[in-house]
């Protein structure tokens, strides 16, 4: 049994998102005390619930301390099996930080999977699920994995009610050198509205075409259970991807939601990683799966990247070795 301390690092619930998809994945339980330690409300909110009871599913897990509060979780899997599910997370929490743990261990099993979710899919405090597919998803792609997301309606805070659906077949990850960004190609965009006019999403285009002179966008126009606008921006470089997001809410003008996105992305760029650090600490769960060593370099190490560090080798043979100096250049080695 593997013993976890959910105070250390960053003290949220990434630790657990984290720690259950590898236990899946390696097949090692783990018992985990002081969950979201570090945060004013400490203890598994419905989100973490919504994933731990996913991942039960998933692998046929025995668990404890799976209720409102707990502050410890024990968790002993079983196989993965792969087939189809649906699972709805009850509130608008976020589908991307229910896809962080079931994603790294569906990638990497040999099993076919097929996934329905609903939940938020433009919410607060996590990636849209607009940056899995211009930006997770397109580097996962290039180590191997064979994955594929359809965004059925879009679901924003409070009501949620977003629906994706994730078709995976898994097998083995290949590692990924980012070195080099190379070449800038272009820098994209998706602007969503619902339950508003389009011309919300054409002003936050525009305002961040002042900083970006030739974005390609495209304007998303929905219907659902509540309003809400955002924009997600990417920068294809020839060896690799930066994105960056923003989210509207009551009151902020659409201008100010694209000119925040496309700052945030030049200050991304001028920083000079290979990765973002919203893509880093989410892709190096990958990097470490994959046989072999993987590189990337990341401007800002963020508090979620020090955990994922921190947590990673307790369940792998891996180690890192990361640069002073920014852009920090982290190397993930393979202890195979």
């Amino acid at each position: 049994m593997i013993e976890l301390d959910g105070s250390e690092g960053e003290g949220g619930g990434q630790t657990v998102r984290t720690a259950l998809s590898l236990s899946a994945l390696t097949g090692q339980p783990f018992h985990i005390t002081d969950i979201r330690a570090g945060r004013p409300d400490p203890g598994l909110k419905p989100q973490h619930l919504a994933g731990v009871r996913l991942m039960q599913r998933l692998c046929s897990a025995q668990v404890e301390g799976d209720s409102a509060g707990s502050r410890e979780l024990t968790f002993v899997p079983g196989r993965v099996t792969g087939g189809a599910y649906d699972h709805d997370v009850g509130t608008a929490g976020s589908l991307t930080l229910l896809m962080q743990s079931a994603l790294p261990v569906l990638v990497a099993s040999p099993v076919e999977t097929e996934l329905r979710l609903i939940g938020g899919t433009d919410v607060r405090w996590s990636p849209p699920v607009d940056h899995y597919q211009l930006v997770l998803f397109p580097l996962l792609r290039r180590m191997g994995a064979d994955l594929e997301m359809v965004v059925e309606r879009r679901g924003f805070h409070p009501r949620g009610g977003g629906s994706v659906r994730l078709k995976v077949k898994g097998g083995p990850l290949s590692p990924l050198r980012l070195q080099e960004r190379g070449e800038l190609l272009r820098v994209i965009g998706r602007a969503c509205v619902q339950n508003l006019p389009e011309r919300v999403a054409a002003r936050m285009i525009a305002s961040a075409r002042d900083a970006f002179p030739g974005l390609e966008a495209e304007k998303v126009v929905t219907e659902g259970a509540c309003p809400g606008a955002g924009i997600i921006l990417a920068a294809e470089y020839r060896g690799t991807i930066l994105g960056w997001s923003a989210l509207g809410e009551r009151g902020v003008p659409a201008e100010k939601v694209g000119h925040e996105a496309a700052s945030c992305l030049r200050t991304v760029m001028d920083l000079g990683g290979t990765l973002d650090s919203r893509t880093a600490d989410q892709l190096i769960t990958y990097m470490a799966i994959a046989g072999g060593d993987s590189t990337f370099a990341v401007g800002k190490i963020s508090g979620h990247l020090a955990s994922q560090m921190h947590l990673l080798p307790s369940f792998l043979p891996v180690s890192f070795r990361v640069g002073e100096a920014s852009p920090h250049r982290i190397d993930v080695i393979s202890r195979t």
